[in-house]
This record gives structure tokens, C-alpha cells and sequence, in this order.
């Protein structure tokens, strides 16, 4: 783009890659970041791992890749209102979820479980991992070779690791920096204690926009809840009153699209609306004016951030702490951990990390094991425990 904002991200003035590369005659460099991601082994499994429903209980549930598509459609939205780099966007909203294991949130709480005696287990720094480390495409080097602004996004999409001196912050105050940040290379200092590009902070409003229209969408197929109860629920009910007023005899699935579609327009356009009266205020004139600013620019309104709270606690209640969710959450959380403890006890890995895992043990056979069981399918998952346990789960 060549009308972006001053505060805007410049791939002309990007901090580099690790490995040089020589110029693209077509495309930019964060166009090839997001080039590089698209094509990626990691970006693919995304299609067979959990959004929140697993895969056997329909075929039209969101999964990774579908959510992630959803999510890189918003925040290219965003940043073109904003006059930030569209093709900086899109690449950290297609690479943010690439660190999340097998069977979605429960998955990862089982790793992080197993992994708290070697540092834990974090899906954004395992993000990271992924496109610095794991991903093996190219002859010269390992990783995916992606610019230090994509590399930033990725890892401080959320907001910085460490504060001002250089505490852990945030979520990571009480439990401190996730393992498995201490071997990752990029081009300069990634600066855990500044905020990320603008660029970075539309993808991080993207996912929660995405995340809340598509679970009510889901839920609602799944006939955990239907469409009257979420009236008189923070930020959807008001939308569901209207639809419900104007469209009373429609289907139902057609209510549910028009109430989707109507929550992620206003979100965004509230977006909008106020990161542009934000940005304003602090009068950044650089990226680097941004990363200081002590503040996450890019945000909701107040009062639209406080009802978007209140319709996660009614999802969380009434959705995925549903009964019917959690089945399945429990038993795939045994399968993460099953699978962790049989490799932590030498049960064979196939293939490249089983020559990794061989010749290492303790903390680091255990990385290798993170490493290996996040980068894993549900299907995948569900293979190996059966393969180490001749047993596979039901789930129903």
C-alpha cells in the first residue's frame, strides 16, 4: 500500500529477515510473509484441529483454518480503514493460532499442565516456535525465515511479555515467561517489553470479533442455546431483539446469519471508530511512536468492551462449560496427557522426532515432546494414542 498512515508499518523499512533473501520484483515483504505462512505445513493442520466442537459433531463447525480465515478477513478490513499495511495484518491474523495444539483450548491445557515442570507450554510463543524453528521447507535453513515485524505480531499480538522493568506481565505476572522462548532467532530483539506494530493489535481485536460471532453461530447449530436466549445479553442481545423484530417468520438459521453479521459490522465499525480517536490522542508519528506508547492503541469503546465481556461469560456458561462440550474436553485432555507421559517414558516418536527425542532426556527430550504433540491434527492425536495405548476414545 503506498497511502498508509505515517504510524503505519513500511516493509521498505522493515527490520529484516535472519537470512537475507534478495528483493521481490512483485511483492512486498510482509506479502511474502503471508505467502510464506499460507503454504506452510502448519497453516494446513489447522483444518483438522478444534475450534471449539470437535470434528465429529458436524461438518459445518469452525475449526483452526476456518476460524483463522475469518479472523485474517477482519483484520485486513481494520487495517485498511486505519491506513495501516493490509499484507502486515493479514500475515500475523494467519499465523496467530499456528502454535495451538490438538482439541483447541483443552489440548493446550493439558500440555501446559505436563510442561509446567520444564516452563510451561504458551500457544503464542509456540506460534512462534513454528515459523522460527519447526517448519522445514527450505534448503538453507529451518523456520519460515519471516520478517521481524511478523515475528513481533506473533509473539506480542496480545500485548507485551515484560513491563517497564522487566517483570513478566500481564498473563504471564504469576506464572512468569512461558518455556521455549530462549532458543528462537529472529533478525533484531523482539523487545518483549514494548507493544507490538498497530498491525499486530487489529489482528489480536480481529480474533476476539471472529471468536465471539462464530461461537454464538456455532452453539446455536450445536442447539446449545437458541436465539432468544441471548436477549438481554451484553453486545448480542440488543442485535437479537432487532432480528427477531424485523425477521420474525424467517428460518431460524437465516435469523442466526443476520445476527452474526449485523455483531461482527458493529465491532468492527466501534473499532474503527475509536483506535482512530485513540491513535489520534497519542499522535504517534512512527511505528516506533506506537511500541512506546504505553497503551494498546487499537481497541474497543469502553462501554462496547464491557458488553463484549458479558457476552464471553455467557458463552463461557452457557456454552463451553456446557456439559455436552466438556465431555469431549475431558477425554482430550486424558489423550494430550497420555500421550505426553508415554513419550517422557520413552515410547517412540515416529519418524524426525523420534531422532530428536532419542539422544536427550529431562527438560529438553520434554520440548522436543511439546513440540512434537502441538504440532499434532485431532485425527493425528488420535492415531498415535492409538498406536501407544490400542485404545481410541469416543468422545460421545
Amino acid at each position: 500500500m503506498n497511502d498508509t498512515a505515517p504510524y503505519a508499518s513500511k516493509s521498505s523499512q522493515s527490520l529484516g529477515r535472519l537470512f537475507g533473501t534478495g528483493p521481490s520484483p512483485t511483492r512486498s515483504e510482509f506479502q511474502r510473509d503471508r505467502d510464506r505462512i499460507i503454504h506452510s505445513t502448519a497453516f494446513r493442520r489447522l483444518q483438522h484441529k478444534t475450534q471449539v466442537f470437535l470434528a465429529h459433531e458436524g461438518r459445518h463447525f469452525r475449526n483452526r483454518l476456518t476460524h483463522t480465515l475469518e479472523v485474517s478477513q477482519i483484520a485486513r478490513s481494520i487495517a485498511r480503514a486505519l491506513r495501516l499495511d493490509e499484507d502486515l495484518a493479514e500475515a500475523v491474523a494467519l499465523s496467530h493460532d499456528l502454535g495451538h495444539t490438538p482439541f483447541g483450548h483443552a489440548g493446550e491445557r493439558a500440555l501446559h499442565r505436563a510442561m509446567t515442570p520444564f516452563g510451561g507450554f504458551d500457544h503464542n510463543v509456540q506460534a512462534l516456535r513454528v515459523v522460527t524453528r519447526l517448519e522445514n521447507r527450505y534448503a538453507e535453513h529451518d523456520g519460515l525465515n519471516l520478517t521481524w515485524e511478523t515475528l513481533e505480531g506473533i509473539l506480542k499480538h496480545n500485548g507485551p511479555l515484560l513491563d517497564a522493568q522487566g517483570c513478566p506481565h500481564g498473563r504471564y505476572a504469576e506464572g512468569g515467561l512461558p518455556g521455549g522462548l530462549d532458543d528462537i532467532p529472529a533478525a533484531a530483539d523482539l523487545r518483549l517489553d514494548t507493544f507490538a506494530s498497530l498491525e499486530a493489535q487489529v489482528a489480536a481485536i480481529a480474533d476476539d470479533i471472529a471468536y465471539n460471532a462464530h461461537d454464538i453461530d456455532d452453539a446455536l447449530r450445536a442447539g446449545l442455546v437458541t436465539l432468544p436466549d441471548f436477549i438481554g445479553v451484553p453486545m448480542a442481545g440488543p442485535i437479537v431483539s432487532e432480528v427477531l423484530g424485523h425477521y420474525p417468520t424467517i428460518a431460524p438459521k437465516r435469523q442466526a446469519h443476520e445476527v452474526q453479521r449485523r455483531l461482527i459490522t458493529r465491532a468492527v465499525e466501534d473499532v474503527i471508530a475509536t483506535s482512530t480517536a485513540n491513535i489520534a490522542a497519542a499522535a504517534p508519528v512512527s511505528t516506533e511512536d506506537v511500541r512506546l506508547a504505553g497503551r494498546a492503541l487499537v481497541t474497543f469503546s469502553p462501554a462496547t468492551e464491557a458488553a463484549e465481556k458479558g457476552l464471553k461469560a455467557f458463552l463461557f456458561a452457557r456454552v463451553y462449560r456446557h456439559e455436552a462440550v466438556m465431555v469431549p474436553v475431558r477425554e482430550s485432555e486424558a489423550v494430550v496427557e497420555r500421550l505426553f507421559a508415554a513419550y517422557m517414558a520413552n515410547a517412540d516418536m515416529p519418524g524426525r522426532w523420534g531422532e530428536m527425542g532419542r539422544p536427550v532426556e529431562g527438560a529438553a527430550r520434554a520440548r522436543i515432546i511439546a513440540d512434537f504433540i502441538a504440532g499434532m491434527t485431532d485425527p493425528y492425536a488420535l492415531d498415535e494414542h492409538q498406536r501407544l495405548f490400542d485404545a481410541r476414545p469416543d468422545f460421545r
